[in-house]
């Protein structure tokens, strides 16, 4: 074979290698970029979270701020003047209606009581003798005069008005006798000792003996705006309105008692309205005097359209929501809301029960943004009024 037809040959084969190169090169490149715009499009999904709209009953809370106190407090105070030689109770100790308190010397009381009796018997003896006396002139009949049988006759009445009064003196000395045993008027639960044994103690003195506090029911007093009066009214002419005491902070259920009454005026330098709640207390978790916020239940929304608080969004022209489409994309939504409580917020126009709704990650989106979504946790909190 000649030299120029070898050297025809090789570049020949030479060509087709590099073409056959070229293309497999151009086959990887193409793959390559193929990849590389899927994971372009995946890394331009943002991350959120999401809350399914869901339809429940709400309950209309209407909250505020009071103070716990005593359904009844009753200062004791000594009704008779003598010295205390006996204190029957301990501070902070539970009392019943009756308890004895404390316990006065009784013996200047016990000593009227016997001369109330002693009288009282001299008095029947004088009687029984002007009885005697009365029947001696009836039956000497003509041979007394009727001046004589008159007055014997007034003084058997005289003396029988005059046991009456015995009679009185007697109840009265028993009575002050009964006030050196100084009893507990109400059940509740003691204070601060205000006079130790061995004072002297006067009935005329403001100073009482010791505070007792009624705890079982408890009230607690509260106010409202009044503005929300009506509904307030409403709410407590249909029943007994829920009301839920919480801790100061907000964040602890202590007790759920009933609405009592509403005060019979309104202040008008705060424009507010006191409320008054019982609660039966059972376990003495409310204590007068103790700060608490209140919720009162004035009406349940039946069937309302609820999401969390976190999809809400305020904008410039008003409040709106991000839904996530069956596309995983964003969809602007102009919202009215409603009532709000518990991180959960009623919303009256805008969503409907079973859309996804952004609940985290709103400031990287815009309308038409794809989104990769995760659920939030839907639970309510530990506060969660129901």
């Amino acid at each position: 074979m000649s030299r120029s037809r070898i050297l025809g040959w090789t570049s020949l084969v030479a060509v087709i290698a590099l073409a056959g190169g070229y293309a497999l090169w151009q086959h990887g490149a193409g793959k390559h970029n193929g990849a590389d715009h899927t994971r372009d499009a995946t890394a331009r999904a943002i991350p959120v979270k999401i809350a399914t709209v869901r339809k429940s009953d709400f309950p209309v809370y209407l909250t505020g701020l009071g103070t716990v106190q005593g359904f009844n407090t009753v200062v004791v105070r000594t009704r008779v003047d003598g010295q205390i030689d006996r204190i029957a109770f301990k501070e902070g100790q539970l009392v019943q209606k009756g308890d004895l308190l404390a316990h006065i010397d009784p013996r200047p009381f016990q000593a009227a009581l016997d001369q109330a009796k002693a009288k009282k018997a001299q008095d029947e003896a004088n009687r029984a003798n002007a009885n005697l006396d009365l029947q001696r002139y009836t039956k000497l009949g003509e041979f007394a005069t009727r001046q004589q049988t008159d007055t014997q006759r007034s003084t058997v009445q005289q003396l029988t008005a005059q046991i009456a009064a015995d009679d009185a003196a007697i109840a009265n000395a028993q009575t002050q006798l009964d006030y050196t045993n100084i009893r507990a008027p109400i059940a509740g639960v003691t204070g601060f000792r205000q006079v130790d044994q061995g004072n002297i103690v006067n009935a005329s003195t403001q100073t009482g003996i010791v505070t007792i506090a009624q705890i079982e029911p408890i009230a607690v007093v509260f106010t409202a705006p009044e503005e929300q009066l009506p509904q307030i009214k409403d709410a407590l002419a249909a029943g007994s309105p829920k009301t839920i005491a919480y801790s100061a902070d907000g964040k602890r259920v202590l007790s759920e008692g009933t609405l009592m009454l509403i005060n019979n005026q309104v202040d008008t330098t705060s424009g507010t309205i006191r409320l008054k709640a019982v609660f039966e207390n059972k376990d003495h978790v409310l204590w007068p005097g103790q700060s608490v916020s209140t919720r009162l239940l004035v009406s349940t929304v039946k069937d309302a359209v609820v999401v969390p608080d976190d999809a809400v969004k305020h904008g410039t022209d008003g409040l709106y929501a991000y839904a996530v489409n069956q596309d995983n994309k964003a969809e602007f939504r102009k919202i009215k809301v409603g009532q709000s409580i518990d991180g959960e917020t009623v919303v009256e126009n805008g969503l409907s029960p079973g859309e996804r709704v952004i609940v985290a990650g709103q400031y990287r989106v815009e309308p038409g943004s794809a989104v990769t979504t995760t659920v939030a946790d839907s639970e309510p909190s530990d506060g969660k009024a129901h």
